[in-house]
């Protein structure tokens, strides 16, 4: 063992575990997240992974904290370094003062040394080689040894993981029992030869009550499920796939006859995005609340069905799970790299709300106002999510499921509203908001119109005269400007400087800047932050940005898409708007903002 000095850190730590794909490290590393979460402790997991089956070197981050924080910072306490083909660089990445941890079965290349780093080496595939058959099983049971290994030095509850275990295993004891064993294996073995619990620790606390642990693809689909949605089509594509399985499962259990047993949905595996999202639109002309999950380049093939939709006026709600781009890109990581796509998306001009979920509690949240928007606005509406969102666990609170919820139609006629009409002209607007009425099929003939995706006029006919194909374009521009006040307004967090600079960023880049923000009041400098919800902008974002002379975009795409958004959309000088930019693929650091916000400040006040 070599050692380095370490201040004590408690509930207040970053582990990094640096293993192989497909050597069944995310269960080992599932039960430390949740062991942690157990004992009280806001916990957040972030999984760097690659987009083959198995063999490529693979991360998983955990980050424990007594303030709730969710983001990645710039620090690794302690390394689990599983992985030779990578030591070189875990080694690297541990922060002065921190901990990492090998397999000492095998010695290690000695120039491989820092010396303000602890080193701690612990024999795991000869202890598990020893008490363990078959190769498979070895590998395995060599990554539940490294938990309990951390259970002495770190001080985690023991009880507690065995309680995970045996609730994972019930209805197999025998795999409760070897997975025991390989727990107390490590943790043996550590609390014989270092001393325990290092000064990077767990206590127990009473942070998490009232919270839950859930990925963002699974929040979603529970979204689809409370909103209404009976009608899923998609076709397979990373890191979506996961939202269908799970609401297929969800459906499976709550949408089925309980008498008959027949289903009350359907789930369709199209042979492509195209083909999908024709099915979703389908559906939705036909009155169902449908939906599409996919990721970027299935947006890309889609685009003429969502321009198609929106010149139609047919609600479909798509939920983009972002990934790295362009082309195929790197699938298994995170961008916010399709917001000018998905606000414009289709050719012609077409504007498209856009909902910002920022954690999977807002994934189930506003899954459900999308459904809403759509129906209300007759029109497509995404909602953008991530990989980092979707495939991650958060922590968030509990759920809430209001039984008094009712899905907002908006404004479909019945039989009985058409009897009482002259004539139904499905293109009109009768309110002055720019959204017409609509009928679904099976109404009274009274209520019939072709479908078209040509130029049309107000009352359904085809047309290519110039003044009336724009008065029908006109008045998707008048339901835009509807759109504005029912989308989710933007947040605002004032510091009550009058000096203060501002900061704008939404989604999955919301936690980081939060901690950002707060860490730049702690060192005195005041920052007033907006957070974006939606798209359209509310005029909430113009007056935040006119009552500021600076204001840093965050986002985490090359282009700086969601700075070009403000500019084409609002009235805002461009060199206001400082974009701080962070795109290689990995959950964007907290620390990464406070020094950009920083640095920047520090050239102006030299300058």
């Amino acid at each position: 063992m070599t050692t380095a000095r370490s201040a004590s850190k408690i509930n207040n730590f970053v582990i990094k575990i640096a293993t192989v794909n497909g050597t069944g490290s995310a269960s080992a590393n599932g039960l430390l997240m949740k062991a942690l979460f157990r004992m009280g402790i806001p916990v957040t997991g972030k999984n760097m992974f690659p987009s083959n089956i198995q063999g490529l070197p693979t991360w998983y981050e955990i980050r424990a904290s007594k303030d709730g924080y969710n983001a990645r910072t710039g620090r690794i306490d302690v390394m689990i370094a599983m992985n030779a083909q990578t030591y070189r660089k875990d080694l690297a990445e541990v922060s002065p003062g921190g901990y990492l941890i090998y397999d000492s079965t095998w010695p290690r290349e000695q120039q491989l040394q820092r010396q303000d780093v602890t080193v701690l080496g612990l024999p795991l595939a000869q202890l598990v080689n020893d008490n363990f058959a078959g190769a498979r099983v070895r590998t395995l049971m060599k990554n539940i040894a490294y938990v309990g290994a951390l259970c002495a030095l770190m001080n985690i509850d023991r009880a507690t993981v065995r309680k995970l275990l045996e609730e994972t295993f019930a209805a197999k004891p025998k795999l409760a029992a070897s997975n025991l064993q390989a727990i107390a294996l490590g943790y043996d073995y550590a609390s014989a030869h270092f001393d325990c619990p290092l000064p990077v620790q767990a206590q127990a606390m009473t942070a998490t009550a009232g919270k839950v642990l859930i990925d963002g693809n699974t929040a979603a689909a529970l979204g689809c499920l409370y909103a209404g949605a009976t009608v899923g089509a998609w076709y397979p594509i990373t890191p979506s796939t996961s939202l269908m399985d799970a609401f297929q499962g969800y459906c499976e259990r709550y949408r089925k006859d309980p008498h008959s047993g027949e289903n009350r949905f359907c789930i369709i595996q199209a042979e492509d995005e195209l083909s999908a999202i024709g099915m979703a639109v389908g559906a939705g002309w036909a009155g169902a609340r449908a939906f599409t999950p996919t990721s970027g380049p299935g947006i890309s093939l889609m685009s003429e069905f969502i321009g198609f939709a929106y010149y139609t006026e047919i609600p479909i709600v798509l939920f983009d799970i972002q990934r790295v781009g362009p082309s195929t890109g790197m699938p298994t990581r995170t961008q916010q790299c399709d917001l000018m796509m998905a606000a414009y998306a289709s050719h012609g001009d077409t504007r498209h709300p856009v909902l910002l979920p920022a954690d999977p509690g807002e994934c189930f949240t506003l899954a459900v106002q999308a459904f809403d928007l759509a129906e209300r606005l007759q029109t497509p509406v995404f909602v953008l999510s991530d990989l980092d969102i979707g495939m991650n666990d958060w922590m968030v609170d509990e759920l809430v499921w209001d039984d008094h919820y009712r899905p907002d139609r908006g404004k479909v006629l019945n039989d009985e509203d058409l009897a009482d009409m002259d004539k139904f002209y499905r293109f009109m607007d009768s309110d002055g908001d720019g959204i017409a009425y609509r009928t679904l099929p099976g109404s009274d003939r009274k209520g019939s119109y072709f479908v078209r995706g040509s130029g049309h006029n107000q009352y359904g006919g085809y047309t290519e005269d110039a003044t009336e194909y724009q008065q029908v374009v006109d008045r998707l521009t008048d339901k835009w400007q509807t759109a504005c006040k029912l989308v989710p307004q933007a947040i605002t967090h004032s510091s009550g400087s009058p000096n203060s600079i501002g900061v704008i960023a939404f989604g999955s880049s919301h936690g980081a800047t939060t901690e950002a923000v707060e860490r730049l009041s702690a060192e005195g400098c005041e920052v007033d932050y907006l957070r974006l919800r939606a798209f359209p902008f509310g005029a909430e974002v113009q007056a935040f940005l006119d009552q500021h002379q600076s204001v840093f975009v965050v986002e985490q795409n090359r282009d700086a898409q969601m700075r070009s958004l403000l500019l084409l959309e609002l009235h805002v000088q461009q060199d206001k708007l400082i974009p701080i930019l962070h795109y290689n693929g990995l959950p964007i650091p907290s620390d990464l903002i406070s020094d950009r916000i920083k640095t920047h400040l520090q050239s102006e006040a030299v300058a």
